[in-house]
């Protein structure tokens, strides 16, 4: 391939990536402002990610098999499209329950993002230069999470529903993605039965199951401790405006998009086990320390060791993932991954929500800090085989 083409790939990858990250990250800093605005409580402002990520658990499968059956284009361009309509009407909308639908569809375009821009990597690049560019795409991940935030901040000040326009820069990307984009078309001489066959030898292995598992945890505690009932503890406690929950949380991304762009020098030096190990230990530590944060200097400290495990763990599971399958089920276990996401993106506010005891985000914190001593827990048990 040549560098140019190889270059400009790439970017579209990475554009990619930016969307799938934006239909939350853009929006947690405003949930403050939208709770007010619709008379919320914490319980209820959690179901604008609730609903926007349940899609993702049903839908991601069927799409990873029909990317893998027909061809990365024929999902992705259409989920771009869709994303970016059902986002930029969530605008116009006065009626949280409608929002909510909204968000559905919203969600039902980003079903497939999260795992087709990885598919796509794994298709394309191979070894330590796979590990890199996945340590790359995490950092663009990272980037987009530490600026959407202070830039969803910033509008919510003017008015929280210019947010929702941010999704139509999904447009431009489809038809960028649509008419350069070379993605792969698998040879697909297997029949259904025999392709599903496979797909099971490859799932159904402890190793596999731990990696799944893993994901799980981590965004449990990303989409329920941190991305949920982080802004409402840095408001209640700190005082601190949304622009400014925007910033301090972006402290996180930054972290993480720094130490990601780091992996494939990591990767030479530690095997993916110490590396997961290393991040669950970063996990635990933060969380611990943002159940007992009294000053603000504490939450920092907290999100940039929170924002070094993140940037270690991430990448490196995908990376994990994206080497089990040929390029025939490569989409599926991605996309299989994704539901597991989604699962977890899903369970974060409800599960988080059962610790706020007495209104004290102190138990929230601490349970998701044990729920990280679970992932070292599962790492060691099960990722002793595959070491390399």
């Amino acid at each position: 391939m040549p560098a140019r083409n190889n270059k400009q790939n790439i970017i579209i990858i990475f554009s990619i990536t930016l969307l799938a990250v934006m239909g939350v990250a853009s929006l947690t800093p405003a949930f403050p402002t939208i709770a007010r605005h619709f008379r919320l409580n914490m319980d209820e402002i959690g179901l604008l990610i609730t609903a926007f990520t349940i899609p993702g658990i049903f839908m991601a499968p069927l799409m990873g098999i029909l990317a893998d059956r027909l061809g990365r284009k024929a999902v992705l361009i259409p989920s771009l499209v869709l994303f970016g309509l059902a986002g930029a009407a969530c605008a116009h909308t006065n009626n949280f329950n409608t929002l909510l639908i909204l968000r559905v569809f919203q969600g039902l375009g980003a079903a497939s993002l999260g795992s087709l821009n990885i598919t796509i990597i794994g298709d394309l690049f191979e070894g330590n230069r796979r590990t890199t560019i996945m340590g790359y795409n995490a950092s663009v991940l990272s980037i987009g999470t530490a600026f959407y935030p202070a830039i969803g901040g910033a509008l919510a000040l003017i008015n929280w529903k210019f947010i929702f326009y941010l999704p139509l820069l999904a447009i431009p990307i489809a038809i960028w993605a649509l008419t350069t984009l070379p993605t792969p078309r698998p040879e697909n001489g297997q029949t259904v039965k025999s392709y599903f066959n496979s797909l099971w030898k490859i799932v159904n292995q402890p190793y596999v199951w731990a990696l799944f598992s893993m994901n799980i945890f981590v965004f449990i505690i990303l989409y329920g401790a941190y991305l949920t009932f982080l802004p409402s503890f840095l408001e209640t406690k700190f005082q601190s405006d949304s622009f400014e929950i925007g910033i301090i949380m972006s402290i996180m991304s930054i972290t993480t998009a720094i130490t990601a762009t780091q992996l494939g020098r990591i990767s030479k030096l530690f095997n993916k086990k110490q590396i997961l190990s290393t991040s669950s230990i970063a996990y635990i530590l933060a969380l611990a320390l943002l159940a007992f944060s009294s000053k603000i200097t504490m939450v920092i400290i907290a999100v940039i060791i929170y924002g070094f495990g993140q940037g270690l763990f991430i990448p490196t599971i995908q990376t994990l993932l994206a080497g089990i399958a040929s390029v025939r089920e490569r989409a599926s276990i991605m996309s299989i991954n994704s539901m597991v996401l989604r699962i977890g993106q899903s369970m974060g506010p409800v599960v988080m929500a059962l610790f706020y005891i007495e209104e004290k985000f102190f138990f929230v914190f601490m349970a998701a800090s044990a729920i990280a001593l679970g992932i070292l827990i599962i790492n060691n048990i099960f990722m002793r085989f595959k070491t390399k």
